[in-house]
């Protein structure tokens, strides 16, 4: 009998899962704990846990050790068909034979005992909150791949889960129809206020989607936070590395502290820090890496912490992204100019409240944040 444990949704408690006899670390003591009005995005390059940790969520695989705990109850040792769980998988895969209206109602048929009248009732009223109402009685191939993929949507929604477990489900789909999907992922989850666990490896799609972000390496949780937050104060270097495009620049230093300011030396600049908003007492002589976003340098500005050539310059439409070169760095900036040509030479600045410092282990030792505006809180909150 499963026993009561959290208040929470979805309870992940210290949880690892191994293969190979232990040699491959597939979630290496994974705990997050997600409410029942949230999206939480899982998000990290190939191999880094994300799928795995889904899996164990849904009782496809079984943890090595640790919990995992749905509407309360701890259903570890459950197998899948006993927890209350929807799975969209990245194909979606519709019966051919069976009209949209039956491949949704197909779960309703197998594993509950509704009235015909109450079937047909859930099944409208899914299809109308997909915009698929007119699509009741079409053949699956006459459909296109967005609209097939509402259809299996639709067939997980219809059993009205305590959770719903996304893995990568839009991946296949064009730009475009990703970003509609996206847009309306956001909204049915908002309406239906069910746990949403979504699992991919795009940047732009956790940033889009999530309430709250887990981004993983290797097996481990590397930080748990809104987008505002993984995006504006990353735990470590790999996570300022990992989200943003283009990636943020990282530069190597040395760190030499004086008094009450450290000095960060690099081939290129030097800048100091007050050491009461720094982790850099203990670093004194260490070598440091410094973190900054393609934002946060200003070309040709008043002042200048060195000269850069311009490489190539990369239209985005409402920004560009210029690359730039000095004799042993290549850097990337964002600027809302178009001013600039290809082999420019500019001078490069930056706020020193922009600058992240790592240790030599990838942590964050600066703790200087950027506050979010209104429109920050109201999403995030």
């Amino acid at each position: 009998m499963a026993s009561k444990t959290a208040r929470y949704n979805v309870d992940i408690i210290q949880l690892t899962k191994t293969f190979d006899s232990g040699k491959i670390i597939a979630c290496d003591d994974i705990n997050i704990r997600i409410d029942d009005d949230e999206l939480v995005v899982l998000l990290g390059p190939s191999g880094s846990g994300k799928t795995t940790a889904l899996r164990c969520i849904a009782g496809l695989e079984r943890p090595d050790s640790g919990k995992v705990a749905i509407d309360g109850l701890d259903v570890t040792d459950e197998p899948p068909k006993t927890r209350d769980i929807a799975f969209v998988f990245q194909e979606t895969t519709l019966f051919p034979h069976l009209t949209v209206r039956e491949n949704i109602r197909f779960g309703l048929d197998r594993k509950t005992k509704l009235s015909t009248e109450e079937k047909k009732q859930r099944v409208e009223r899914t299809a109308k909150k997909l915009g698929i109402s007119e699509m009741l009685e079409r053949a699956p191939d006459t459909l296109s791949g967005g609209q097939q993929q509402r259809v299996g949507l639709g067939r997980a929604m219809v059993m009205e889960p305590d959770v719903f477990l996304l893995d990568e489900p839009f991946s296949a789909l064009d730009a475009n129809l990703r970003d509609q999907l996206q847009t309306e992922i956001q909204q049915l989850q908002k309406a239906i206020e069910t746990s949403m666990i979504f699992v991919t490896h795009d940047q732009n799609e956790a940033m889009t989607i999530g309430d709250r972000i887990v981004v993983m390496n290797e097996g481990s949780v590397q930080q748990i936070g809104t987008p505002y937050e993984i995006y504006n104060d990353p735990e470590n270097q790999f996570v300022a590395e990992f989200i943003g495009s283009p990636s943020t620049n990282i530069i190597e230093g040395e760190c030499v502290v004086e008094r009450e300011e450290a000095r960060i030396k690099t081939d290129l600049f030097t800048f100091s820090i007050p050491i009461k908003s720094t982790k850099l007492n203990s670093f004194d002589g260490s070598k440091l890496s410094v973190g900054l976003r393609p934002e946060a340098l200003s070309l040709d500005s008043s002042d200048s912490q060195f000269r850069a050539t311009i490489d190539i310059i990369e239209p985005l439409g409402d920004a560009d992204v210029v690359y730039l070169e000095t004799d042993e760095h290549r850097l990337s900036a964002k600027t809302d100019s178009s001013a600039y040509s290809e082999g420019q030479t500019v001078q490069v600045d930056f706020a020193d409240d922009d600058v992240w410092l790592f240790s030599p282990d990838g942590d964050r030792l600066s703790t200087n944040t950027i506050e979010p505006t209104d429109r920050d809180q109201q999403r995030y909150s």
